[in-house]
């Protein structure tokens, strides 16, 4: 039985059919890297870094219309008000070097739950997933440190920004 749990507070009409397009990038990651291991090809070997490019490439467009490279700008670029209430999300510090962030829902696990994942496999396709992030704060000049994440049956995902 699954010890993860990831249920929402917010469920209206336009919440939810905005999780269903972030649903659906979850369900390309994972159907294409479930293709890469008929191939003989480990998830991790491509997985981390395509999401770390797909971070990088986010980043360029967020870095040239938030005009800076302080976390602040990132907070004021990505995770806006729609994306708090997609994701749950608490923004618990923003400066110019750090971003401190909670994330109560993850629609990315909500698409792999449903697509029958085990919990092993959805901590290590969250793992990849994140590295995108992990690109966003490279392009950004700091680096992206995960805590605690739903995929791993915690309550929350905990994601700091650090310079």
């Amino acid at each position: 039985m699954s010890k993860i749990v990831n249920v929402s507070k917010r469920n209206n009409f336009v919440i939810k059919a905005v999780r269903g397009t972030l649903e659906h990038r979850a369900t390309w990651l994972y159907l294409l890297l479930k293709e890469a291991e008929k191939k003989g090809i480990a998830w991790e070997d491509i997985g981390y870094a395509a999401t770390k490019e797909c971070g990088h490439f986010q980043s360029v467009d967020l870095v040239k219309v938030g005009g800076t490279n302080s976390f602040k700008g990132l907070k004021n670029k990505l995770f806006t008000k729609p994306a708090q209430m997609v994701f749950d999300m608490k923004i618990l510090e923003t400066t110019d070097d750090k971003l401190s962030i909670e994330f109560g829902y993850c629609p990315l696990v909500a698409a792999w739950q449903k697509l029958g994942c085990t919990d092993e496999e959805i901590a290590r396709l969250c793992d990849i997933a994140m590295n995108g992030d992990r690109g966003i704060a490279e392009s950004y000049g700091g680096r992206m440190e995960l805590g605690e994440t739903i995929a791993k049956g915690n309550s929350k995902c905990e994601i700091r920004f650090k310079k």
